[in-house]
């Protein structure tokens, strides 16, 4: 796995910043000592000296100190923010070289550009990208796009930084708020259906720790079916479902409960408030 050389920086440190950071350093792309991160309170990112990163309760030093800069606010933290920083920006040599990128839901390239035009370089580097906490196990699903500063190189770093945390793609910016109901949110759909099918099972008799257990590495089994196999859902499901088996009066079940409609509302919802999110 090849390595940065890069100092990486968190402004905030939350759970989604946590999982890029500790995937990162737990996947030797970086050390310990290359991050730093910041926080309102610097007793919240405790966990992040645990794993050896450096902390600060000064915005202002991450972006002093680091040379890739993920910015892992709140969408409606970012106004003050880059107030805060804008007050106590120091202008420096390396100023052109540094690379801001965002996991903001519903903040377009646009706007951060506006929000950060304090910043010393008229050619600030931006990328805009949708992860999901599955980052954290090393399965997460990204993707990012960047503004027309962002060279070859800095893609190619990203790329790695991202695609070593799980699958990562380049994609017009146009697409990253549908994918942020898909991917982004996912996982908390897909966390509701593990619990309802342990739900099923216990109320057939199982003890709810074994079918936590069994219906979680069921989703496992079936989607990585899909992905190696390359079949399509609905065929992967005809196999399943023998002539008047038990499996095709389930999936009568769910489709008398609209499952599939339930589920493309969800993205389509959640897709919608990610836009809705980067206006306010």
């Amino acid at each position: 796995m090849a390595k940065l050389d890069e100092r990486i920086g968190f402004i905030g440190g939350g759970n989604m910043a946590f999982a890029i950071g500790s995937g990162l350093i737990g996947r030797g792309i970086v050390k310990p000592s290359q991050v730093l991160t910041s926080g309102p309170h610097i007793e919240n990112l405790a966990r992040w000296r645990e794993i050896g990163a450096g902390t600060t309760d000064e915005n202002n030093e991450v972006v002093e100190h680091t040379d890739i800069i993920f910015i892992c606010v709140k969408p409606h933290m970012l106004e003050p923010c880059t107030t805060a920083l804008k007050n106590t920006y120091v202008p420096s040599a390396k100023d052109g070289n540094k690379l801001f990128i965002s996991v903001l839901a519903g903040t377009t390239v646009k706007s951060l550009e506006d929000k950060l035009t304090f910043f010393g370089s008229s050619e600030i580097k931006i990328i805009r990208t949708m992860p999901n906490t599955s980052m954290q196990i090393g399965e997460g699903c990204t993707v990012y796009t960047g503004n027309s500063h962002v060279t070859h190189q800095d893609l190619e770093k990203v790329h790695l930084m991202l695609n070593s945390l799980g699958v990562a793609q380049q994609v017009p910016e146009t697409m990253i708020d549908a994918i942020s109901g898909l991917s982004g949110c996912g996982p908390a759909f897909v966390y509701t259906i593990i619990e309802a099918l342990a739900d099923g099972g216990v109320k057939q008799g199982v003890p709810r720790q074994m079918a936590l257990q069994f219906a979680a590495q069921t989703l496992l089994g079936a989607a990585k079916t899909v992905l190696l196999t390359g079949k399509h859902p609905a065929v992967l499901r005809d196999e399943v479902c023998s002539p008047g088996g038990s499996t095709i009066v389930g999936v009568h079940e769910l489709e008398k409960g609209n499952l599939r409609a339930t589920l493309i509302n969800a993205v389509e919802k959640s897709a919608q408030r990610s836009a809705e999110l980067g206006k306010k």
